[in-house]
């Protein structure tokens, strides 16, 4: 991988971060399939880098959370007895709790693992670290929250929780169609949360986003993770390539350009230390 050019590494980032699998990258730019795994592993460790020291002292005001489903070599109900009583098996259901701002729409931080209540301690806990203002947090109606937010923030943060009822599924389409929403309730949990805030609509269209752009996220298919470790590097380049490159089209620019965190865009140039490398020599 350390031989491999410049434009084709940025090729495969690029291929990786707009839904690709590995599989296809190999096909399309001629590559192994090891060449490429080794770079998603690079990438995603200088990405989770980046994100853990440039994602500090935030300025937010509403702050949207959700976690996504998905999963590591099989699923749930295909782990062995053995597999399903321990819980740090990185096999069978894996979950990423996301947090974003309403208003920036900045990934503020995220986390990979079971969906647990230790876990979502852990999840509040960093976005605590992180944000230095005082915010209004909508989630949905996951238990744990609760107690984490309590925990974590005591009241000295608005926070609303949003349940949705649904009704039966239909038979025929129940692999295949969501099931329909009859009913959502308001529950404020903490502190006086203003009601036209109350949302998890922002979070939820990054979970598509996340569908769409990884494609070990995509729903029947054999391009799921066979390892958690590159579960975990393809999140953390995802989520540096959506703050710190992509332009978000309502914005017109990258959430951290408007987060105030970046004040630039970022080129895979840069990310590689191509740039730095040439200013070095020049």
């Amino acid at each position: 991988m350390n031989r491999l050019p410049t434009y084709k590494q940025i090729l495969i980032l690029s291929s990786l971060v707009e839904g690709n699998s590995i599989r296809s990258i190999t096909r399309m730019l001629n590559v192994d399939k090891e060449t490429v795994l080794k770079l998603l592993v690079n990438a995603g460790k200088k990405a989770s880098e980046i994100l853990d020291t440039e994602l500090i002292n935030i300025q937010s005001n509403f702050i949207q959370v959700d976690e996504i489903w998905t999963f590591v070599g099989k699923k749930q109900k295909q782990l062995t007895t053995d597999e399903r009583y321990y819980e740090k098996t990185e096999f069978g259901d894996q979950y990423v709790f996301v947090a974003i701002d309403a208003e920036t729409k900045l990934v503020v931080n995220y986390l990979v693992g079971k969906r647990t209540a230790e876990n979502t301690l852990s999840f509040m806990q960093d976005l605590n670290a992180r944000v230095n203002t005082e915010f209004q947090l909508s989630s949905d109606s996951f238990n744990p929250y609760k107690h984490a937010v309590r925990r974590t923030f005591g009241n000295e943060i608005a926070y609303a929780q949003i349940h949705k009822q649904y009704g039966e599924e239909i038979r025929d389409e129940k692999r295949y169609s969501p099931a329909r929403i009859t009913g959502i309730k308001i529950l404020p949990i903490s502190g006086d949360p203003k009601m036209e805030h109350i949302s998890t609509s922002y979070i939820e269209r990054q979970n598509l986003t996340m569908r769409m752009n990884m494609r070990r996220f995509t729903r029947l298919t054999n391009a799921f993770s066979k390892k958690l470790d590159n579960l975990k590097y393809a999140v953390a380049l995802h989520f540096f390539h959506y703050n710190f490159m992509r332009v978000h089209q309502t914005l017109r620019a990258t959430p951290a350009m408007v987060a105030g965190i970046s004040s630039t865009f970022w080129s895979w140039e840069r990310f590689l230390g191509v740039e730095e490398q040439r200013k070095m020599v020049a």
